[in-house]
């Protein structure tokens, strides 16, 4: 089984907009490094001009991370583990197939259940459709391969 890799974003940014992105986030954090050079008497008296400038710091941070392509939001299956990425701040969880006890495929989510006694729930969402059945294909596929217990089931409201 070779790794293929299922892009969670909806669309993918050109060159020249990851470019952007990280010159925008370094402005942004040297803006609020400025701003606290040249404005650090006023700024004892004020928390509002705290919360602008841990804002800038964050957002231009997230921009930096995002120009260069590190909250992507993906799924990777390969022959011996599952790579998901499911949020752009959280870190990239690997799930080896010998710690997967049983997995359970709904419309639109996936439950992984660990042989440690926890449980993780993959969300697709409705933003990007197209994924969904490659990747519920290549999780089937995945689960076979490795002797992996799976239920396909609907869920009911």
């Amino acid at each position: 089984m070779e790794i293929k890799r299922f892009n969670l974003e909806i669309r993918q940014n050109p060159r020249a907009v990851r470019i952007i992105q990280v010159v925008f986030g370094i402005i942004c954090i040297l803006l609020a490094i400025t701003w606290v050079f040249f404005n650090i008497k006023s700024m004892k008296n004020d928390g509002t001009v705290w919360i602008t400038i841990v804002f800038l710091v964050c957002f231009g941070a997230y921009q930096v991370l995002a120009g260069f392509g590190k909250t992507e939001r993906y799924f990777e299956t390969g022959p011996e583990k599952l790579v998901i990425k499911q949020n752009s701040f959280l870190p990239k969880i690997e799930l080896r197939s010998n710690d997967i006890t049983k997995l359970e495929i709904f419309p639109l989510s996936i439950r992984f259940f660990l042989d440690n006694g926890k449980k993780m729930v993959f969300r697709f969402g409705l933003s990007n459709t197209d994924v969904i059945n490659p990747v519920k294909d290549e999780i089937i596929a995945f689960a076979g391969l490795h002797s992996i217990a799976l239920e396909e089931k609907k869920e009911e409201i």
